[in-house]
């Protein structure tokens, strides 16, 4: 580029170049892409190994929760509901909350601790409305088992809420208040969905059980004894 009119040509060629391929290539081929996407995480769960399907995603969520990496979610979740009117991926999702609520139930009634009983108590409520770092990190993640016992609770409500292909309007947070865009003739099997998540974690973290922290270690903010 001449010098002479480098600085008035530079930028102007940049952004009419650049303009012109996002417009006319950059977005169409974007388009198709997020179409194909969606259709393909609709064809996955709502087809014929859509139960499946719903089993490990529920399953696989909260380890995902952990990293943050579930925010990367959220443009599909767009691309469903612009395409289909609702998303389907995100009731199955919710279970993963779901489950972990029922794990922590469990180790509320098996563990002898208090000061657990206490941390627990605490973060419940926000769990069923939810919110689960706080039931994750301060309960199920360092006992060990009980997070095991979380996603499988989490898994067995996803593959519900995928065999009924129940459908969220809109985004917003999981658990009960999730229920509010709910698809109003699914809103029923959602609420299943829940309580199977409910009941599925407390039933594996009771079974897997876990090693009862002491209440010293917890008050002194000790690390809990991992149990695999």
């Amino acid at each position: 580029m001449p010098n002479s009119i480098e600085l008035l040509a530079t930028p102007l060629l940049t952004i009419l170049i650049a303009g012109f391929a996002t417009l006319y290539v950059l977005q169409p081929l974007g388009g198709y892409i997020a179409d194909g996407i969606g259709k393909a995480v609709t064809v996955a769960i709502a087809g014929k190994a859509g139960v499946f399907t719903g089993f490990i995603l529920a399953g696989t969520f909260l380890p995902l929760v952990m990293t943050g990496l579930h925010q990367g979610l959220t443009p599909i979740h767009v691309q469903l509901i612009e395409s289909t009117g609702v998303t389907i991926l995100l009731p199955i999702l919710a279970m993963a909350g779901a489950g972990q609520v029922g794990a922590a139930l469990a180790v509320y009634v098996k563990t002898k601790s208090k000061q657990l009983k206490k941390i627990i108590e605490g973060s419940i409520l926000v769990g069923i409305l939810g919110i689960g770092e706080p039931l994750i990190y301060g309960v199920t993640l360092p006992l060990g088992r009980p997070f095991i016992g979380a996603c499988i609770g989490g898994a067995f409500g996803g593959a519900f809420e995928a065999f009924k292909v129940v459908g969220a309007r809109g985004l917003g947070i999981s658990g009960i208040p999730l229920t509010a865009l709910i698809e109003p003739n699914k809103i029923i099997y959602y609420i299943l969905g829940l309580l199977i998540s409910y009941t599925a974690g407390f039933i594996a973290t009771y079974l897997l059980g876990f090693e009862d922290p002491l209440d010293e270690e917890i008050a002194n903010s000790q690390p809990f004894t991992f149990n695999a």
